[in-house]
């Protein structure tokens, strides 16, 4: 897959089947609209091609009218975002910087300069709900008529339903936001992810628990950091860690901005998603996961984050999460077993 920053580059195909969007989550309900535009760009003997936005749109308009609330919680980062799109077999993502200039674009200016000059559509497909241009005053009805004018095919999917939910990312972030993972897993169809380099933090975790944990680890954790994102999940989880090895390592995580930590401290007010493997794999030594990519399957709430009033404190709320987390991963172990067992009954 193709990923290109605009589309004023060489390499950016002279047509395309286009679909446009955000696609936060990259749900089922996108999923299926992105199954549809590949088969109708095989069909075309084009590629398929996604426009998608960073920052997201609301983002923008949330910094421009300095009202922070208006921000969306966002389900997935670009990286998350690029990763599913390829996937799912889309050939080329344009992603468009969501600026000053874009919004008060005019909906006639974005079919000319951005759909016809810019990308040479020869098929569009959106959302029952979509809409374009300054002021959102473009519409399906718009595009379909400047379609027939000017010689590009428009569709229009209709909402993606799974047993009588509509499926949106508004739906998974509220699955999210309230510790449902279960039914976010449904949404998206897959368990909820998110991945990134690994990076040096304070090594603070090494230090807390060292008296009980092995001499020098104490609890080491995987820090993964992000700049300018709002997560639609946040506080405590019993993890799945890939990336590290030829299997998952269980784990406990805080994904959040750590409120036992000051202001001063190097991560403070950031979002961290901050992982623990309940057991360390030796092969990789004391400082043998940074830089790697690491994707972090978050597969039970244990609880929202909290703010300890001490380390110690810190330390014991450590513990008690990581014993949680192996009392979930011994349930689920043996819920697997009763399965298999009825299966062979």
């Amino acid at each position: 897959m193709k990923v290109f920053r605009g589309f004023h580059h060489p390499g950016v195909a002279p047509a395309c089947a286009l679909t446009i969007g955000n696609f936060d989550g990259v749900h089922r309900g996108h999923q299926a609209m992105l199954a549809l535009l590949n088969n109708e760009a095989a069909h075309r003997g084009v590629p398929s091609c996604v426009m998608t936005f960073e920052p997201h749109p609301r983002d923008y308009f949330a910094g421009a009218l300095k009202k922070p609330e208006l921000a969306p919680a966002r389900i997935a980062t670009l990286r998350d975002k690029l990763t599913e799109l390829e996937r799912c077999g889309v050939q080329q993502v344009v992603v468009l910087p969501f600026d000053g200039r874009l919004a008060s674009q005019s909906p006639d200016a974005f079919i000319n300069d951005v759909l016809l000059r810019g990308l040479g559509v020869r098929y569009v497909l959106v959302g029952d709900d979509f809409r374009f241009g300054a002021k959102r005053a473009g519409d399906y009805a718009m595009l379909d008529a400047a379609g027939q004018a000017l010689g590009f095919d428009v569709a229009r999917m209709n909402s993606y339903e799974v047993h009588g939910l509509r499926v949106s990312s508004s739906a998974v972030r509220d699955a999210l936001g309230t510790g449902r993972l279960a039914d976010a897993a449904r949404l998206l169809g897959r368990p909820y992810c998110i991945s990134g380099h690994v990076v040096h933090g304070r090594k603070l975790g090494r230090d807390l628990g060292a008296s009980t944990q092995q001499a020098g680890d104490g609890f080491r954790t995987l820090n993964l950091r992000f700049s300018h994102w709002n997560p639609a999940a946040s506080g405590i989880f019993a993890v799945l860690v890939h990336g590290l090895g030829s299997a998952p390592l269980p784990g406990v995580a805080n994904l959040g901005i750590r409120p036992s930590l000051g202001p001063d401290d190097v991560n403070g007010g950031r979002v961290l998603l901050e992982t623990h493997c309940l057991q360390w794999p030796q092969t990789l030594g004391a400082d043998g996961g940074y830089g790697k990519i690491i994707r972090v399957e978050l597969l039970h709430k244990l609880h929202d984050e909290l703010k300890y009033d001490s380390l110690d404190a810190l330390t014991a709320g450590i513990a008690r999460d990581c014993d949680d987390a192996r009392a979930f991963f011994a349930s689920m172990h043996a819920e697997t077993h009763r399965q298999t067992t009825r299966d062979r009954i």
